[in-house]
């Protein structure tokens, strides 16, 4: 299994720029039994920057082990929402763009 590390990682190989055309977002990831890093989508680069962000435009906050699922595709993330595995503050509509920005 792949650890939190790992798909921070990934995400370098994996982000759609012309999904995030136009955006200028944060999303903060809480990773209750690990560490918080917060996603910087700007137009079309990202960047991912270990620490808890002032302001960000969606917060979500999971174990390692959901958002190792969710990340990878192996858990839908709407299903780990409904489970109580994940929760969301801020707009969380923005979550769903995270399989958009990232695809399998």
């Amino acid at each position: 299994m792949s650890s939190v590390a790992d798909i921070i990682n990934s995400m370098n190989t994996r982000f759609d720029a012309d999904a995030a055309s136009g955006m200028d977002e944060i999303f903060q990831f809480d990773i209750t039994d690990g560490d918080a890093y917060h996603l910087i989508v700007k137009d079309d680069a990202f960047s991912v920057v270990e620490g808890t962000h002032d302001d960000p435009s969606v917060t979500l906050i999971m174990d390692g082990e959901t958002m190792v699922g969710v990340m990878s595709g192996e858990m839908d993330g709407m299903q780990a929402f409904m489970m109580g595995k994940l929760r969301a503050e801020g707009n969380m509509m923005l979550a769903t763009k995270l399989s958009a920005l990232f695809p399998n």
